[in-house]
């Protein structure tokens, strides 16, 4: 792909810098102490809470908000942590909305429910300002495991490992830890590097150690770790993404969301970020909003998300659909692209063609067409995975629909390895889930490497 940089529409500084600061300035301010105790005094503390259940890492809800209505911030942070050791980053990019707070009783009382995730965030901002540890290593060992992948599921994984006193050696093949809430998730849901200063808490902890640089399948294999440690664990993510099936895709301007994302991310000035002056985003998950809304930010005049089927079936949350159009992207359902339209080597348009259900319940084209102009088009149709990177000598891992196949435990068809996240078959695409993933994972690895299991 060549650079956007050069494509006609497609610019940098489109907003002076300091609106594009204020642009990417926290999505959701941090709740004061008063606003904290009365939010936390709307809870109903309920036995066999159904926000509980509806937590993937079953965080006891109503016990850290309890301790928060008591003024004992540091115990509610320490429950959420005991739980789900990224309780920080869920805080602010765990779709709550769907999760522990549509579940909450008084949504369905009365349509507004607790603020549960800036709650969690007040308990655990709090503890990181205050820069002590909760957690101890444990007695060591003597134990090794290797853990691929410093995204959530692996990070998750080798601290609850550490905890129990085995030494870790984390493989990942960026320069920087984090996974997707480094490089994935819109600048404006985590803001003053709060990505990196989880991870920093995560490894004080001791006992692991962190190996930059390093690809499953290129700089490392999965035959050699597993003969040089006790036990594996696999958290790869996604690290394909998936194709339009489009002539013309390598047209200037045509972007993966996912890696622009990165890059917006990592930019120290997001004012020297091109943008396109038209952009349109092909897709309906969370991807697709945050691209679409950061583009937006960052001065887009037209921004267009267009998705093959209708709004009940996109995969960002009804939340996120509205932050989207509250920020003036435009969402077009039922439409899928036929092609990409191109001038000396740059993109103009997309060509659609209108869908709608057809017999099999699956999209089906109407004949119907039309075309929106772009000089920028975002990719945001998902991430696949590339299981080529498992197949360097040794056994193979068994996989199912695709992805690694694993049991309750998070143990893939390998006796010594485990996997959890994205990468493996049923993986949910949320941090929150990646992190029960590892949380499972661990336990798991730890009756095995003491011979309980």
């Amino acid at each position: 792909m060549g650079s956007s940089a050069k494509a006609p529409g497609i610019a940098a500084g489109r907003l002076p810098a300091e609106e594009i600061a204020a642009n990417f300035a926290d999505l959701h301010s941090p709740l004061a102490q008063h606003q904290a105790f009365v939010e936390a005094d709307r809870c109903y503390f309920c036995h066999d809470a159904p926000c509980i259940t509806a937590c993937p890492t079953a965080i006891d809800i109503p016990m850290f908000i309890r301790q928060i209505a008591t003024g004992n911030t540091r115990a509610a942070a320490e429950t959420i942590l005991a739980q789900n050791i990224m309780g920080g980053m869920c805080a602010r990019v765990c779709p709550t909305e769907t999760l522990c707070e549509e579940a909450c009783v008084r949504m369905e009382a009365e349509g507004k429910p607790v603020k549960i995730g800036l709650l969690q965030r007040y308990a655990t901002d709090a503890l990181f300002a205050d820069g002590k540890q909760v957690f101890a290593r444990g007695p060591e060992t003597g134990r090794r495991v290797a853990v691929v992948g410093a995204g959530p599921a692996g990070l998750a994984c080798a601290h609850a490992l550490a905890v129990r006193g085995h030494e870790v050696a984390v493989f990942e093949a960026k320069d920087k830890p984090g996974g997707l809430n480094e490089y994935g998730i819109a600048a404006y849901k985590t803001v003053e590097d709060f990505a990196q200063r989880e991870v920093d808490y995560i490894l004080a902890v001791g006992g692991i150690t962190v190996h930059y640089g390093r690809r499953l399948g290129a700089e490392v294999t999965l035959a050699r770790l597993r003969d040089d440690f006790d036990a594996v664990f696999l958290g790869l993510g996604l690290g394909g993404v998936n194709a339009l099936g489009l002539a013309e895709e390598e047209l200037d301007g045509v972007e993966d969301a996912v890696a622009y994302i990165a890059r917006l991310r990592q930019a120290e000035d997001k004012s020297t970020l091109p943008v396109g002056r038209r952009v349109v985003v092909i897709g309906g998950g969370m991807t697709a909003i945050d691209v679409a809304v950061q583009s937006k930010r960052l001065g887009a005049e037209e921004v267009t998300i267009v998705y093959r089927r209708g709004k009940g079936q996109m995969k960002a949350s009804g939340y996120e659909q509205e932050l989207a159009q509250i920020s003036g992207v435009a969402i077009r359902h039922w439409a899928r692209p036929r092609r990409l339209l191109g001038e000396g080597g740059k993109v103009r348009g997309v060509e659609f063609a209108r869908t709608q259900v057809g017999a099999d319940g699956r999209p089906e084209p109407t004949g119907e067409t039309f075309t929106l102009a772009a000089d920028m088009v975002f990719k945001a149709i998902g991430q696949a995975f590339e299981p080529q990177a498992l197949a360097a000598g040794g056994e193979r891992l068994e996989l199912a629909g695709g992805r690694i196949r694993v049991d309750a435990g998070r143990r893939t068809s390998l006796a010594d390895v485990w996997a959890g996240g994205d990468c493996i078959a049923g993986g949910q695409d949320l941090t929150v889930a990646a992190v029960e993933d590892g949380k499972v994972a661990a336990e798991a690895i730890d009756r095995f490497l003491r011979n309980e299991g």
